[in-house]
């Protein structure tokens, strides 16, 4: 369905309201107010952007200002897999990660499912790369994606196993793609009979490394997948994913927090090495092969701050 998005100050949005005031609707929430015409639906988020959906969304949203210009990255170079950019605005998988290059805490992987319908609405709510978002936004964000019951799958690799995969020779990479194939699986068996007009995944590898990765392990690609560098920035589907995996690495990181008594930072910097440290004194260099991967370079330098 057409639809256009634009950001409007509040004098704007209230008179807005008062222009619709024959033609309002219930709102949905954290909505200012929604109406519809004969050709238009409108929603007024309290973030400022309005909505316009419906079969001609220009020639109502044109009376009230354009579309600003894009600030998205410029696309990667394109392989066989790369998408078609009608994906991006159609019914369709995405999927991501988080916690790949923070020594403590899991890796987490969530793929989500949006009908071409609620693509709008996800972005007037704020749905975007969770790179451009704090953990309380993204807390907020994961909620609404519940309470939407938009469909996702979620896998932690808590840190143990992640060890056990690296010892016996597995890289980062193809842990990454076993757990978004898994995820893929889980959600197309979750959303089953109906199915997506395409999967997006956020592109960690060439698309010929990620196949190697699943013909080792007796797997193959899903139908209509593609892999794109910055998906989430194009994405809402990719970008839903990446608020569900970032906030469940970040409910992890809380809990370790918890289990610890100690502070535990995001990343591998130098307080991540001191931090590591800390828990050698408190709990014994096993410890960490249960709270972090072990294989970063913080672990070395965390022994001689012992």
């Amino acid at each position: 369905m057409p639809q256009v998005v634009l950001k409007l100050t509040s004098p704007v949005i209230a008179q807005m309201k008062k222009h619709y005031s024959s033609q309002l609707k219930p709102a949905p929430q954290h909505a200012s107010f929604a109406a519809k015409t004969n050709h238009c639906s409108i929603t007024a988020y309290q973030s400022g952007k309005v909505l316009f959906q419906g079969s001609n969304p220009e020639a109502e949203s044109s009376k009230w200002g354009s579309p600003t210009a894009s600030s998205k990255p410029k696309a990667s170079s394109k392989h066989g897999y790369h998408p078609a950019s009608s994906l991006f605005t159609s019914s369709h998988i995405g999927s991501d990660e988080a916690g790949t290059g923070d020594y403590f805490g899991p890796v987490t992987v969530a793929a989500a499912y949006v009908t071409s319908h609620q693509i709008g609405h996800l972005k007037a709510i704020g749905v975007k790369d969770s790179k451009h978002l704090n953990d309380r936004q993204i807390t907020e964000l994961a909620k609404e994606l519940v309470q939407m019951k938009i469909p996702y799958s979620l896998l932690r690799l808590n840190n143990k196993k992640y060890n056990q995969w690296q010892k016996k020779g597995w890289t980062q990479g193809k842990m990454k793609t076993i757990l978004h194939h898994q995820a893929l699986m889980k959600l197309l068996d979750k959303i089953s009979p109906d199915k997506p007009e395409g999967i997006l995944v956020d592109q960690f590898s060439q698309p010929d490394v990620y196949q190697k990765h699943l013909k080792s392990e007796g797997l193959q690609l899903q139908e209509n997948i593609y892999f794109m560098t910055k998906a989430e920035s194009y994405s809402i589907a990719v970008a839903a994913a990446s608020i569900m995996a970032r906030s469940a690495f970040v409910k992890a990181m809380h809990q370790l927090e918890m289990d610890t008594g100690l502070a535990i930072p995001k990343g591998a910097s130098p307080k991540v090495d001191q931090a590591a440290a800390e828990v050698i004194r408190h709990y014994g260099e096993s410890k960490l092969d249960e709270v972090a991967k072990v294989h970063f370079a913080n672990t070395e330098k965390a022994k001689k701050l012992v």
